[in-house]
Formats: C-alpha cells, structure tokens, sequence
C-alpha cells in the first residue's frame, strides 16, 4: 500500500517535466491525481504514460475559468481534494535594463497570481489534514544575473507558502514548498534552444556540489514526502532539492 492510498490529488503544469514526475509517483503511491496543463496534446500524452488513476483538465491556472472547471472535476469525483501540488509557472530572462512590463505581467500573472488562484479555489475542497505544496526555486535565493523577474516571483510564492501555513494550520491543512535546482527538463531546451540545451546543461552541472543537475524525478520524491503522513511535522518550511546548490 502507498503512502497516499485513496487519495485525491491535483498537479498543475501535470503534462511535462517536475509535474509529470510528480504526478506519476503520486500516483504510484495510491493517489488519484488531476492533471492540468495548457496543452492538450501534452496532458494527453502523460494521461497515456501514466496509465490509470489521472485525470486530464486542460487549462490555464491564470485564467479563473479554467480553474474552476478543474476544480468541478475534482467536486464531481466526490471525495474531496486532499494534495494540491501547484507547480505550473512560466520563466523569461532578461537583465535588468531590458526587463518588460509585458514580461513582468506574463511572469507574475502566472506565477504568483495563478498560484494564488489555485490554492484559493481549492479551499472548499480540500479535506481536514491536507498538504499543499507549492513550487518555488533556488533562483529565488542566489542573485543569479538575468533571472530577476522569475526569481522575484518565486520570492514571492516562498514567502505565500509561510503565510499560508500559518492561515491554514487551524484545518491541519499543511502547506509547504519545495525549491528545485537545476533539474533536466523540457523546460531548459525551450528556454534556451534545443541546439544549446547541452552546453547549458554541462555547465550548470559544474555548479551543482554534486556534480550533476537533478531528475524530475527527484523532486517528485520530494513532492511526494511532503504531500504524505511522512511530514505531519513538517509545516511552512522549503526543502530544497538543488544537490547542495545553495549550501556551498
């Protein structure tokens, strides 16, 4: 039996990297889990690779709409929600001297405002001693140059998750974050082009005491402890899953 038999989870941005990972051993681990994603195609392939137990909604968690059709799926199953896994974010780097106001609004729209949007509209659902996990990053720590508006904003999701665990510990709903390094994901090809994803990929390996960048995997793991019995301890804290990044 798993760690999260009979439950009902949600993974946002389910389709590809750290949330397809995540849902796929939440799934392992007994859980039902909702996906969602803007991709159709892409929430398609993970329902197919993940095989039974998941649920694809497309949407966009910037867009309230979409949500609330998730969230309806979820009520419509009738056993409530008890691990919500808000992963979906979006990233544009950019120094400072060419930072946009359309950068700026996509960045945070995204990342701060939908994370907001899915933990609050997941509220009535979730059952007393559910976890909420949010997903932040090392770059919200380390000043790296260019990353300041995808870095300011995963400031900001750090810094909701210790409000939240306060505001919500009275319902023995636990929320909590994970911060990832650098991990190998569709997501560094699309940033920094498929023809340079290698070199980039070598090179952020050197940084990492380790000496390798992390597996999706490897923060579902995470994902997985937190959203589980394993952390009733656990509360308002970040666990940093960066191979010693930020520890040296």
């Amino acid at each position: 039996m798993g760690m999260l038999e009979g439950k009902t989870a949600v993974v946002t941005g389910g389709g590809t990297g750290i949330g397809l990972a995540t849902a796929a051993r939440l799934v392992s681990e007994g859980a039902h889990v909702f996906i969602t994603g803007r991709r159709k195609d892409t929430l398609d392939d993970a329902v197919a690779s993940i095989g039974s137990s998941v649920t694809a909604v497309p949407g966009d968690i910037a867009e309230p709409a979409d949500l609330d059709r998730l969230y309806d799926a979820v009520r419509d199953r009738g056993r409530g929600l008890d691990v919500v896994f808000a992963n979906a974010a979006t990233a544009t780097f950019a120094p400072l001297e060419q930072a946009t106001a359309e950068q700026f609004d996509r960045i945070f729209g995204i990342n701060v405002r939908g994370t907001l949007l899915t933990v609050q509209k997941a509220l009535p659902l979730l059952n007393d001693g559910a976890s909420v996990i949010l997903n932040t990053s090392v770059r919200a720590h380390d000043g790296r140059a260019d990353y300041g508006l995808y870095a300011a904003s995963k400031a900001a999701v750090r810094s909701l998750a210790q409000t939240w665990a306060n505001e919500l510990k009275g319902r023995g709903v636990r929320v909590n974050a994970v911060a990832p390094g650098a991990i190998d994901t569709p997501g560094i090809d699309t940033a920094v082009g498929a023809e340079n994803a290698a070199a980039v990929k070598a090179q952020l390996a050197t940084e990492v005491p380790v000496g390798r960048i992390g597996r999706p995997e490897e923060v579902a793991a995470a994902v997985a402890f937190l959203a589980s019995a394993d952390s009733s301890f656990v509360l308002g804290t970040t666990l940093y899953v960066d191979g010693g990044e930020l520890q040296f």
